[in-house]
């Protein structure tokens, strides 16, 4: 009786990978949570160095989009602080 071959997504094997290799987890565990074996999740963290684990091409950020992003965090930081002072300045009691 033959047991049929599985096979995973590389996504799947980066998470896994990705979860092994924070701080404090046993493999062990993370490798039954998962349903494979751990021998097979230790060969997974030796294959995927940290950088494949870490990058996608989808997460990937353009210079211009990031630029684009940085200037918008600012914009949006400016009318934070504009209405904080509004916010203190209404807040205030007229005696």
């Amino acid at each position: 009786m033959s047991r049929e071959r599985r096979f995973f997504s590389e996504e799947f094997k980066r998470e896994a990978v990705k979860l092994a290799s924070q701080p404090g987890a046993n493999k062990s565990a993370i490798a039954r949570d998962l349903g494979i074996g751990a021998n097979l999740l230790g060969r997974w963290c030796r294959g995927l160095d940290e950088s494949e684990v870490n990058t996608k091409a989808s997460d990937k950020v353009s210079v211009a989009e990031y630029e684009r992003m940085r200037r918008e965090l600012a914009k949006v930081k400016t009318e934070r602080d504009i209405l904080k002072k509004a916010l203190g300045y209404f807040a205030a009691d007229p005696k």
